[in-house]
């Protein structure tokens, strides 16, 4: 077993460093924020992410990984340091390398012996050639460095699972000694490695992001063509999950996709092709698709009311996805602004995205609207005049269509995730709006709008 550290404890680096501590590694996360370090010690994870608390309180109470501040003591001996910091997007769409830049150089700095520094942190093509590179020009003792490339696939909400039964394991490595490491490190977990060079790695985590980038903007492109025509997507996705070419993922239509992942890469990558003088013009497609489709239920909610001064909205659900806390690039955060500006009294509810959300938006009064957060989805439906659902957690799911017209003032519900079936919300009374399907509006309504 190695001796590693993790460089950075957001989700990338907290689930890798529980993992490898999991198969019998020793593991030191290293994090300059002193609070969350404090946390971490006491057995309470800063992120919300399914099994991952558990397992880290029972490694650290076994005594397989620690928390620290202290990089310099963290570095100086691993066998294998592993760098999960943020890669966090710029104006112009091309990942900010500075936390990369700063770990590299404290590496250099503080190493005592021969290591293999692992990038998991998504970067663009050739950054690990200048990490190794930016090292060596900065490395203190006189010890052989080597940099490999292993992006991670982890999807958030079930990312300890994904670890333990990955498909595939990416490695990128320049020398036999970098690869066999690698794979002696990752031999506990039983999955199968593709041993490439560094730049088809670092090519690897960006083309499979971006593709299925591409699928979801794909579908959610035909699924506003389905409403037009008069089709229904879910019988078109039912009709092309039988193709083995196509299969039966990221099929699913609703208002675009968000998170930590595919909206930073997919710009990071359109902005790597312009560098070469190239145009990526599916990618291209897919950033401009996912950017209408974020507001599309607002802008539907626009032609049906004259209004949203004075209304009270219902807005169930607040990440990007179920099953995390992350609220990075979630439709909520295009959606929430433009209701504030159009007066809407929002009532927001989440299971466990509330929190970072009032990051953004506090409590209280935002220029013409004002936004106030529940600890139920039914206080936030009681007596709402419009519900928009951007989330589908199971907490949202659950909740019955009679419920809609019983609690709210009028049942008029824009659903960005297709949780209902069209035929249940129109027999129930509920004015119910989706993504690519036939809208059933009920007929003799005279509730208040």
């Amino acid at each position: 077993m190695f001796k590693i550290t993790i460089a950075g404890t957001g989700y990338v680096g907290l689930v890798t460093g529980v993992c490898l501590a999991e198969v019998g590694h020793k593991v030191t996360c290293v994090d300059v924020d002193e609070e969350k370090v404090n946390l971490m010690k006491k057995g309470i994870s800063p992120i919300y992410e399914a099994d991952l608390e558990e397992l880290m309180r029972r490694n650290y109470n076994a005594g397989r990984i620690t928390f620290t501040t202290d990089y310099k003591k963290a570095y100086k001996d691993a066998d294998a340091i592993f760098i999960g910091v943020g890669t966090p997007e710029l104006p112009d769409g091309s990942a900010n390398l500075t936390y990369i830049a700063t770990v590299a150089r404290q590496i250099a700095e503080s190493v005592e012996k021969d290591c293999l520094v692992v990038v998991k942190s998504t970067v663009p093509v050739g950054t690990n050639d200048k990490v190794e590179q930016f090292i060596k020009d900065f490395l203190v003792n006189d010890v052989k460095v080597e940099v490999a490339s292993n992006p991670e696939f982890l999807a958030q909400g079930s990312a300890v699972h994904d670890t333990f039964c990955a498909s595939r394991i990416i490695i990128g490595t320049e020398s036999k000694w970098a690869e066999e490491m690698l794979k002696k490190i990752y031999e506990p977990f039983n999955i199968p490695i593709v041993s490439v060079n560094r730049r088809s790695a670092e090519m690897i985590k960006y083309a499979c992001n971006n593709f299925l980038a591409m699928k979801i903007s794909f579908m959610n492109d035909i699924a506003n063509l389905c409403e037009l025509v008069g089709a229904d997507i879910e019988d078109v996705v039912k009709g092309m999950s039988y193709d083995e070419r196509i299969g039966c993922k990221y099929l699913n239509a609703g208002i675009g996709f968000g998170g930590s992942c595919l909206p930073k890469d997919t710009k990071a990558l359109e902005y790597l092709a312009r560098q070469y003088g190239y145009e990526l013009r599916t990618v291209k497609s897919a950033i401009e698709v996912n950017k209408e489709q974020k507001t599309l239920l607002f802008k539907k909610a626009c032609r049906r009311l004259i209004t949203f001064s004075g209304l009270k909205v219902a807005v169930l659900g607040l990440t990007f996805k179920p099953g995390t806390d992350d609220i990075r690039e979630a439709p909520s955060l295009d959606n929430v602004p433009l209701l504030l500006d159009h007066g809407a009294d929002i009532y927001a509810y989440d299971p466990v995205g509330i929190n970072n959300f009032m990051k953004r938006y506090p409590e209280g009064q935002h220029g013409a609207g004002r936004i106030t957060y529940v600890d139920n989805p039914e206080e936030a439906l009681k007596d709402a005049n419009v519900c928009f659902i951007f989330t589908e957690w199971k907490e949202i799911k659950t909740i019955e269509p009679a419920q809609y017209r019983k609690l709210m003032r009028t049942p008029l519900v824009y659903d960005g995730r297709n949780i209902y079936k069209v035929e249940d919300m129109s027999r129930e009374g509920v004015e119910y709006y989706s993504v690519g399907r036939p809208g059933r509006p009920v007929k003799g309504f005279n509730g208040m709008y």
